[in-house]
């Protein structure tokens, strides 16, 4: 069988040290070290505004008042130090800290770049807070939450008229308002040209220098999949630390500046730490994408690829399935992201094998050669590098080796082996939450991530480990019968490929597991009803039941037992809430939430009274 041949990516680290320990325990470390990196995220800016200043470090569509987007506008790495000198001046003039940190409620865009460069330069922790809690959410709770917890002296939103309600709604009155754009009724606020109007002095310099490896840089807040989200303490030491962890896993980041043109949010810690943080440690340029893989936006996404030709390009699954199957048509796409793109890397999510595979056929096509698709382990709490791959011939599941630096402890848990991190780019702990913080780390320091994990070759330690689901998403049948969650997640979704985007497992302490589907846009097509059709009535169709009906046949003919034999399918038409913590900004499914909030349509799926409930063969009711 012919080896297949990838566009070249170095893999540096790729080798390990196992040490056993009694109970069955390994510590796992690469065997490279970590080498030295900056004490603090603006040496950066600062060097590269000195070595490299007309070069473009942020770029945004310009939007006119229609709100459509036409050229980019730039901002310099030598604007932006301006721009951060300007801002932190105008941060210490009102006193803020730790104490009262800078909350900043809107998605990316140039204003929220400046200002979190502003707070870094002057030591003023910032937290951007998810966008839907102030413009999807109704009941604005999650946001009143995350304020509570941070309490800060200043607020910022791009524009009133998105984010007035919220304010209104959920910002107290001792927190200054800073808008980019218009005005609210009723209340003070702040221009945001009023802080880049502000002259610098030595003071806002010397505060950087003040500034060290325990300096707390920002808050990002957990999805909250089991309870409220907790703030994450980010400091100056972990993010620099995990900065260099990544350039020396994958080297292409080093190799020349690297452009990225990219939608994922900021105020989570795949866009906000490990996308943002990678452009600005290694002096590179990124594009900030208004689209999303959504079907209202993935256009904007497309159109922006057919123009932007990134070095190394990151996206969830579903964004590289919308990508896969617009290569397929589409040659000015085919070509421009192709051209220069050294690795894909996706995150948050199993990608199905089926769209790994068409995203390497349409490769081969175009270019003769595979691009390879980079993925591994991380967490907000390890700033979020951790593992990642050893090779080009990565499958589904496949997580790799420990990043330099970085140690891990693999322990027996209920059965599996959960992953555990200890090193300079894992976090304190949580803020104002000493309770949380305490319950996270083990008897070793070691922070539990609830992970689970296998040898990819159990005789070649050197090959890393593959995801195992998590453990607390995991249960047991009424038989007392395990049932891993996440290994049967990804069975579903690959043999439900194109039309499924995650499944939700059900069965906790019944007599057989359920899956509740969540349907991607494609399966309109597969119903071939008109565009306007209700979805109840699209995944009622029969075409629609008679395709998941081969796929409940097809998972139970793979399955090797009750613990993995999906028996009950039910297409789910009502979409997961960001009210109800059901779904995360980046489009991921929390499991317990959606169980918690459904419980109602899995004790019916389970009695049988759910109509179009789908069995596999000669089990249909």
């Amino acid at each position: 069988m012919t080896r297949p041949q990838y566009r070249a990516l170095d893999f540096p680290v790729k080798r390990v040290t196992v040490r056993e320990a009694p109970g069955g325990v390994r510590y796992m470390k690469a065997e490279q070290p970590l080498h030295d990196y900056a004490p603090r995220l603006t040496d950066r800016l600062v060097h590269w505004a000195r070595t490299a200043p007309e070069r473009s470090f942020l770029a945004r569509r310009l939007r006119g008042p229609d709100g459509a987007t036409g050229d980019w506008r730039h901002i310099s790495y030598g604007e932006a130090l301006d721009s951060a000198r300007r801002i932190g001046e105008a941060l210490l003039a009102r006193g803020l800290d730790a104490q009262r940190p800078v909350a900043i409620l809107s998605e990316n865009g140039l204003e929220h770049a400046l200002l979190a460069l502003g707070c870094l330069y002057a030591g003023v922790p910032f937290c951007p807070i998810s966008p839907a809690y102030s413009t999807v959410s109704q009941d604005h709770a999650r946001l009143r939450h995350a304020l509570a917890t941070l309490t800060p002296g200043l607020v910022f939103a791009a524009d009133a008229a998105r984010y007035g309600k919220a304010i209104a709604a959920a910002v107290g009155s001792d927190a200054e308002i800073v808008l980019a754009d218009g005005q609210l009724e009723g209340r003070a606020s702040t221009p945001f040209a009023d802080l880049l109007a502000t002259t610098p002095t030595a003071r806002v310099d010397a505060a950087m220098q003040a500034t060290g490896p325990g300096t707390i840089a920002k808050f990002l807040f957990t999805s909250g999949s089991t309870r409220l989200p907790k703030a994450v303490v980010n400091t100056h030491g972990m993010w620099c630390a995990n900065q260099q962890q990544m350039r020396q896993s994958m080297p292409v980041l080093a190799a020349e500046p690297p452009v990225l043109l990219d939608w994922l949010p900021w105020n989570h810690t795949f866009g906000g730490n490990h996308n943002f943080g990678l452009t600005l440690y290694n002096g590179g340029t990124l594009y900030i994408d208004d689209g999303k893989p959504v079907p209202a936006l993935v256009g904007e996404t497309l159109r922006n690829l057919r123009e932007i030709a990134p070095t190394v390009y990151f996206n969830v699954p579903t964004g590289f399935e919308a990508i896969a199957n617009a290569m397929r048509t589409d040659a000015v796409l085919r070509r421009k992201l192709l051209s220069r793109v050294r690795m894909f890397f996706y995150a948050g999510a199993a990608l199905a094998q089926p769209v790994w595979d068409a995203l390497h056929e349409v490769q081969e096509r175009e270019i003769g050669e595979r691009i390879v698709m980079g993925t591994g382990l991380g967490m907000t709490e390890s700033s979020p590098f951790s593992v990642f791959i050893t090779n080009p011939d990565v499958r589904a599941g496949y997580l790799g080796v420990p990043t330099p630096g970085l140690e891990l402890k693999l322990a027996p848990v209920n059965g599996k082996t959960e992953v555990r991190y200890k090193g300079p780019n894992v976090t304190t702990g949580y803020w104002r939450n000493p309770a949380a913080t305490a319950e996270a780390f083990d008897e070793e320091g070691f922070f539990c991530t609830g992970d689970a994990v296998l040898w990819i070759d159990p005789a070649d330690v050197h090959q890393g480990l593959k995801f195992d689901g998590r453990i607390a998403e995991d249960f047991k049948l009424g038989t007392g019968t395990f049932v891993s969650v996440g290994p049967l997640r990804a069975r579903i979704i690959a043999a439900g490929a194109p039309y499924v985007q995650d499944a939700v497992i059900t069965g906790m302490n019944l007599r057989e597991v359920g899956a509740l589907i969540i349907p991607t846009p494609a399966v309109r097509a597969l119903a071939g009803l008109p565009a306007q059709a209700p979805l109840q009535q699209v995944l009622e169709s029969p075409p629609v039941q008679s395709h998941f009906r081969k796929v409940a046949d097809a998972l139970a003919a793979g399955a090797t037992g009750s613990a993995n034999r999906v028996a009950l399918l039910h297409l789910m038409h009502e979409p997961p809430s960001i009210d109800k913590g059901e779904v995360t900004d980046k489009g991921s499914i929390n499991q317990h939430a959606v169980l918690r909030q459904r419980e109602a349509l899995v004790d019916a799926l389970h009695a049988g009274n759910l109509p179009f409930t789908i069995r596999p063969q000669g089990e249909n009711s």
